[in-house]
C-alpha cells in the first residue's frame, strides 16, 4: 500500500479509484473449509477473502509467488491496521464522511435501479432509429398532461376526427394550418413590428433520434412514407404523423452556400431576376470560376462571405429540408450542388465534409448516457418497478385512493393543504415486502410535497401523487435491499467506505502533515541533508546566435567582452553590448544558471573548466558558454530540495504511523495457511 500513499493524490476520487484495485473488503460468511488467515484487531478474515484480494490485483492463472504473497500480506496488513485506526477515531460517523458515503452510493447504486434487458433494448433502437433520417409533419390538439378523463376524451374524439378528414382526402397541410395547436403551422399575418409570415404548415423538416421526444420519434419512426399515424399521446397532447421522406442517415456535415436572397412575398419580376442571376452563377461555376471567388462577389450570406461561404458544422435537424435533400446528393468533398430553393432565396452548396454515423460500440457509451436522460428511460424505469412488485410480493388496495378525492381540496395547489384534513383516513394502501404504508402515511407524503402548481382536477392530481409516492417506495426498499441482494455491490460500497476514511486519515497524518509541518520538515532535512546533495555544477551563461545573422568571430569577440569586464550578471550592460552588436535583439539570447550534468545538452558537450568555451552550432546558431566557475558538490537548501524532501517525511511519518498502528493493534497470521496458499 506505501506506493497509493506516497502519492500525494491530487483528487480523493483518484484516490479511491486506486483503493478499489487494491481491497475485497468486507466480513462475509466462512465457507466450509475456509480456514482464517488472519486475525486484525478483533476481525477474522478468511483464506479465501484474502485470495480474492490478492487476485484482485494478481494475475489469476499464474503460479503465486512466494514473495509477492508475503508482500502484499503485509500492505493487507498495514490497511486493514489503518481503516481499524480510523473507526477507533469515530471518522465513520462524522457527518461529512456519511454525506459523501451516501454520495457515492447513490451514483454506484442509480445503474442497478433499472431493467438491464429493457435499457439494452433501448440502446439498440436509438441506434437502428439513427439510421434514418426522417422528415415529417404533425398535428397537435393539446391536451395537459394531467387534464382529467373527461377533457382528455374531448381532445383525443378531435384529432380522431381530423384524421377521418385527411383519410377521406382533405390536405394534411390544409388542415394543419386551420386545426393544430401548433403555432407554427399557421400562417401569421403581418404586424407593425414584423412582416407577415407563412407556417410550415405542419412541417417539422428533418429529424433522427433524440431530436424529438420520445413518444413523437418512436411514433414516426413506425410510421411508413405517406401514412398517417394513429393518435401519438405526449405530454403537450395528441399528435397526428404524416411521414414525408424517410432516408439513409446524413449523420453531421459542412458546406459552403451561395445564397441569393428573396422577399417573403417576391413579385414576379424579382422572382425572375432572382432565377436569373443564380443560373449565371450556375453557369460560372461550370465553366471553371471558382466557388470561393463568387461567393465574394453574390452571396447574400453577409455572415458566410468572409469564410467562403462555409457553415458551421450542423446535423439533419438543425437545417432546412431543402438543404438536407440537396445534400444527399452531394457525394464526396468537393461536389457542388444545382441551384435549390428554400423559403429565403436560391442557394448553391459545396461539400466541405461529411461524416457518417458511427459505429455501434463507438456510439454506445453516449446512447446509453441520452437514453438515461430521455422520457424512454420511462420504459426501464417501468419494467424495473413491475418487476420489484414481483419479487417483493406487492399487495394494494386500489379502493383507498378515492377516499383522497373527498378530503383533498383546491388548496392543495396553493401549498396550504393539511395532513390532518385527512386524519380519518387510516385503512392500508399497499405493503412491500413486510413494510406496509398507510392512508395516513400518504396524506403527509401530500402536505409534504405539495407545491403551487397550475389547477387541476383532484382525482388527476391525488392519482399523479399516489404513482409518484408508491414509486419513491419502491425504488427506496429496493435500494435497501442491495447489499443483501448484490454481492458485488456490497463490496463495492465496503471498498468506498475504506477507501474515504484511509484517505481522511492518510491525509491528516502523512499527506497534509508533511506539507503543514514546516518545523518538522526543517528538522527531517537537517538530520538527512547529506542525502540532498548537488554534484558537480557549472555556473554559466549560454549566448545563442540565432540564424547565422552574426558572424562567429564577432560572436566570439562579443563573449570575450563580457567576460573580461566581469558583465556576467550586470543584465542592462549585456543589452547594451547586445544593441552594439546587432540591431535586432532577437538576434542573441543568453541564459544565465548553475547547471547540473544532464540539464543543458550543450552544457554537456563542453569541457568542465573556467573560461569560453569552444563554438557549438545548432542548426544555424552558434553556441557559445562562459563558465564563470567549477562549483565542488554541496548541500541543497530545503528550498531546492523541497519536492523530494517532503516526499521522503511523508514515507517516514507513514513509516512511524505504522509502527504506532502495529503496537497499538494486535494481529497473528496463522503460518500454516499461509504455507497452504504458497
Amino acid at each position: 500500500m506505501s506506493m497509493i500513499i506516497n502519492m500525494y493524490l491530487k483528487s480523493k476520487k483518484q484516490f479511491l479509484v486506486l483503493i478499489a484495485l487494491f481491497i475485497f473488503s468486507g466480513s462475509f460468511a466462512q465457507q466450509n473449509n475456509d480456514p482464517i488467515l488472519l486475525k486484525i484487531a478483533g476481525e477474522n478474515i478468511s483464506k479465501s477473502e484474502f485470495l480474492r484480494v490478492f487476485q484482485k490485483n494478481n494475475l489469476k492463472d499464474q503460479a503465486i509467488d512466494k514473495k509477492a504473497l508475503d508482500e502484499y500480506l503485509e500492505l493487507y496488513i498495514n490497511f486493514k491496521l489503518k481503516v481499524k485506526e480510523a473507526i477507533e477515531l469515530g471518522l465513520d460517523t462524522a457527518r461529512e464522511f456519511k454525506s459523501e458515503l451516501n454520495g457515492y452510493r447513490s451514483q454506484l447504486a442509480q445503474p442497478l435501479l433499472v431493467d438491464k434487458d429493457v435499457t439494452e433494448e433501448l440502446i439498440s433502437e436509438a441506434y437502428k432509429h439513427m439510421q434514418y433520417d426522417i422528415r415529417a409533419s404533425h398535428i397537435l390538439i393539446k391536451v395537459d398532461k394531467n387534464a382529467n378523463p373527461a377533457d382528455t376524451l374531448i381532445a383525443y374524439n378531435k384529432i380522431i376526427s381530423l384524421r377521418k378528414r385527411i383519410l377521406a382526402g382533405e390536405s394534411f397541410e390544409k388542415i394543419a394550418s386551420e386545426s393544430s395547436d401548433d403555432p407554427s403551422a399557421k400562417d401569421v399575418p403581418a404586424t407593425n413590428e414584423r412582416p407577415a409570415y407563412k407556417g410550415n404548415g405542419g412541417d417539422l423538416g428533418y429529424f433522427s433520434a433524440f431530436d424529438m421526444i420520445y413518444t413523437f420519434e418512436d411514433g414516426a419512426y413506425n410510421t411508413k412514407v405517406g401514412e398517417i399515424s394513429m393518435p401519438i399521446r405526449s405530454d403537450y397532447g395528441y399528435h397526428l404523423i404524416k411521414v414525408t421522406d424517410k432516408k439513409n442517415a446524413m449523420g453531421k456535415v459542412q458546406i459552403a452556400h451561395i445564397l441569393i436572397s428573396m422577399a417573403q412575398n417576391p413579385s414576379a419580376d424579382e422572382i425572375k431576376n432572382v432565377q436569373k442571376k443564380i443560373d449565371e452563377i450556375n453557369a460560372k461555376l461550370k465553366s471553371g470560376t471558382s466557388f470561393e471567388d463568387l461567393v465574394k462577389e453574390y452571396s447574400d450570406d453577409k455572415g458566410s462571405v468572409s469564410k467562403g461561404g462555409v457553415l458551421p458544422e450542423f446535423g439533419v435537424n438543425r437545417m432546412i429540408p431543402e438543404f438536407i435533400v440537396g445534400i444527399s446528393k452531394l457525394e464526396k468533398p468537393g461536389d457542388i450542388s444545382e441551384p435549390i430553393q428554400s423559403k429565403y432565396g436560391w442557394h448553391i452548396l459545396k461539400l466541405i465534409n461529411k461524416q457518417g454515423i458511427k459505429s455501434f460500440d463507438e456510439l454506445k457509451n453516449d446512447i446509453k448516457q441520452k437514453v438515461s436522460k430521455d422520457e424512454r428511460s420511462n420504459k426501464s424505469k417501468e419494467s424495473f418497478l413491475a418487476k420489484l412488485k414481483v419479487e417483493y410480493k406487492f399487495t394494494e388496495n386500489t379502493k383507498t385512493i378515492k377516499d383522497f378525492y373527498k378530503v383533498v381540496t383546491d388548496s392543495i395547489f396553493n401549498n396550504s393543504w393539511k395532513a390532518e384534513e385527512a386524519k380519518m383516513l387510516i385503512a392500508k394502501m399497499f405493503s412491500i415486502g413486510e413494510k406496509t404504508y398507510t392512508q395516513t402515511d400518504f396524506a403527509e407524503f401530500l402536505a409534504v410535497k405539495q407545491e403551487k402548481v397550475a389547477t387541476q382536477s383532484i382525482e388527476s392530481y391525488v392519482n399523479n401523487r399516489y404513482k409518484e409516492w408508491q414509486e419513491y417506495l419502491l425504488f427506496r426498499y429496493a435500494d435497501s435491499k442491495l447489499e443483501e441482494k448484490n454481492i458485488d455491490f456490497k463490496v463495492l460500497m465496503q471498498e468506498y467506505h475504506d477507501g474515504i476514511l484511509l484517505f481522511d486519515l492518510t491525509d491528516r497524518n502523512v499527506w497534509s502533515k508533511a506539507i503543514k509541518d514546516t518545523v518538522g520538515l526543517k528538522e527531517f532535512h537537517q538530520k538527512n541533508a547529506l542525502n540532498y546533495m548537488w554534484g558537480e555544477r557549472l555556473d554559466a551563461v549560454i549566448f545563442t546566435f540565432k540564424h547565422g545573422k552574426v558572424t562567429e568571430k564577432d560572436a566570439r569577440k562579443f563573449v570575450e567582452k563580457i567576460n573580461k569586464k566581469k558583465y556576467n550578471y550586470e543584465f542592462n550592460k549585456i543589452d547594451e553590448l547586445i544593441a552594439k552588436l546587432t540591431k535586432d535583439s532577437a538576434v542573441v539570447e543568453y541564459k544565465f544558471d548553475k547547471f547540473s550534468k544532464g540539464d543543458n545538452k550543450f552544457i554537456d558537450q563542453i569541457t568542465w573548466q573556467t573560461g569560453i568555451s569552444n563554438t557549438l552550432t545548432d542548426g544555424n546558431n552558434l553556441i557559445i558558454i562562459l563558465v564563470n566557475k567549477l562549483i565542488n558538490p554541496e548541500q541543497k537548501t530545503l528550498q531546492e530540495a523541497k519536492g523530494i524532501v517532503t516526499a521522503d517525511y511523508q514515507n517516514y511519518l507513514e513509516k512511524e504511523w505504522l509502527k504506532s498502528l502495529r503496537n497499538k493493534y494486535s494481529f497473528t497470521v496463522d503460518k500454516d495457511v499461509l504455507n497452504s496458499i504458497k
